[in-house]
């Protein structure tokens, strides 16, 4: 098992790994790493707050709360299958509540998953 700040380590790398274009327009969001396993036992992370595409004309106006992507240790490490494959399964559980910040849905998200696997034919 990784330790917390290995785990941070791995989140922050995840989001250094993105394009610099896609990181300037990450906005009023946090990850917070939660020690155990998710409610239901099933998710990894999980995006809650209010998307790019969703944010109207008054978004920002007065005090706005953060956006919050939580990332499950407990849960990834069970179901990761090994320490070398941890930083992967956070990469990947990282861009993809970053994904939708941005708006996207499960299936682009899937799609745009599957598209990078195969072009980095993992």
């Amino acid at each position: 098992m990784s330790n917390r700040q290995d785990f941070e380590k791995m989140i922050n790398e995840a989001v250094e790994a993105l394009p610099e274009s896609i990181r300037k327009k990450l906005d009023n969001v946090d990850i917070v790493l939660e020690e155990g396993e998710s409610p239901n036992n099933s998710l990894f992370g999980l995006y809650h707050g209010v998307s790019q595409l969703d944010r109207g004309s008054s978004y920002g106006i007065g005090p706005t709360l953060p956006d919050k992507i939580t990332v499950w240790k407990g849960t990834i490490e069970k179901y990761a299958g090994g320490e070398s494959n941890l930083p992967g399964l956070v990469r990947r559980v990282v861009w993809h509540e970053i994904g939708h910040h941005f708006g996207f849905d499960e299936s682009q998200i899937r799609r745009l998953e599957e598209k990078w696997e195969k072009e980095h034919k993992i």
